[in-house]
């Protein structure tokens, strides 16, 4: 850490020091720095992997557009870093939902979806202003939208269930090339491309979000996705009330349909969504399955509780079973669901300890 303190201060021109790990991931280390006046920063180093370097571009780009997130103070392509104002040790939505609060846990969700559908709002008319701030930052490799990973996934998806013995049905790859990117091109918008529930942040100013390495203009759906599934990429995935799964999808598409107003048809947004909630579970699938086949265990290595890969992937399946416009999906999820989980000895997914022995948020629905 002592070399990426000392990057950091000679970009900021001031000494810093008492480096605090906050942990990271294997592309990026993020620590907290005390500065001379006694204030404190953070710095976000990544490594020189190809994908880090991507997340680099992505977080630096993303971070500039000055839509969310914190206040970038300078930016080091060549070490390369990123050193953003310290919003400070504030709850997160996982803190909410995994205590015992249910009104506290709802507002939490309400705040993040509303401030999720207000950044998506903002952001229709700053594609080439994303776009510019990707090439000042460019490490030489490309952009989501120019290696999307839904294609990826559908190109993978064959393989997987081959290695769990489940055929690939007739028009399997045809059917998900045609959902292709849920709307991304008639609704697009920015995200911070993980919205995964550790990376909300529940300050007294209202929602900030951190963890921009994947951020990218995508589908409005794909980000309604998560309230509805919910949380689509999220280790830390149990079930809602319905009443408050409801509303918080309501809350971000009531601020997505200001600037996109078919969206307000129910029949647009019902189609878009669903198509969304193939896409993940599509993404699920490639991640987990292989996983899955081997052996169960909690999805993330220390946070508790956490539901188990083959929980996940069950509840997954379950929810996209009923998807019968797009029979060939819809067929391949049962099949994984009676010839692969159905020797699975699992409990259901729980609700959220929030909410669990029936308690519900102001919604009043259960």
């Amino acid at each position: 850490m002592d070399s990426i303190t000392r990057a950091a201060g000679d970009l900021l021109g001031v000494e810093l020091s008492d480096p605090v790990d906050l942990g990271g991931s294997r592309r990026s280390t993020v620590v907290r720095c005390r500065t001379a006046d006694g204030g404190s920063v953070i710095v976000k180093a990544f490594t020189g992997a190809p994908d880090s370097l991507r997340a680099f571009t992505a977080e630096a780009a993303g971070l500039s557009l000055g839509l969310a997130g914190p206040e970038v103070l300078g930016v080091d392509p060549e070490f390369p870093l990123l050193v953003m104002a310290d919003l400070g040790a504030v709850p997160t939505l996982v803190d909410v939902l995994l205590g015992d609060d249910p009104a506290a846990a709802e507002d939490g969700l309400l705040a993040w979806a509303g401030g999720l559908g207000r950044l998506a709002a903002a952001s229709v008319g700053r594609r080439a202003d994303f776009e510019r701030q990707w090439a000042r930052y460019d490490m030489g490799r490309p952009s989501w939208e120019e290696e999307p990973w839904t294609v990826q996934n559908i190109a993978a998806l064959p393989g997987v269930l081959g290695q769990a013995g489940v055929p690939a049905p007739a028009g399997l790859v045809e059917e998900l090339t045609g959902i292709g990117t849920a709307g991304g091109h008639e609704y697009p918008a920015f995200t911070p491309g993980d919205t995964c529930l550790d990376n909300n942040l529940l300050t007294p100013e209202g929602l900030r979000l951190i963890d921009f390495e994947a951020a990218c203009f995508q589908s409005v759906f794909l980000t309604a996705a998560y309230c509805r599934m919910p949380f689509s990429s999220c280790w830390c995935v149990f079930t809602l009330p319905a009443g408050t799964a409801a509303a918080i999808e309501g809350a971000y598409r009531a601020e997505v349909a200001t600037v996109y107003p078919a969206l307000a048809r129910d029949a647009v947004w019902q189609a878009g969504v669903r198509q969304a909630v193939a896409v993940w579970t599509l993404d699920a699938t490639v991640r987990l399955l292989s996983r899955a086949i081997r052996d169960d265990a909690p999805l993330h290595p220390t946070r508790r509780p956490a539901p188990t890969v083959r929980q996940l992937l069950r509840h997954r399946w379950e929810t996209a079973a009923d998807l019968t416009e797009f029979p060939a999906f819809a067929r391949t999820v049962r099949s994984l669901l009676s010839e692969v989980a159905g020797g699975w000895e699992v409990a259901p997914l729980p609700r959220y300890p929030a909410f669990h022995d029936g308690r519900t948020g102001r919604t009043g629905e259960g």
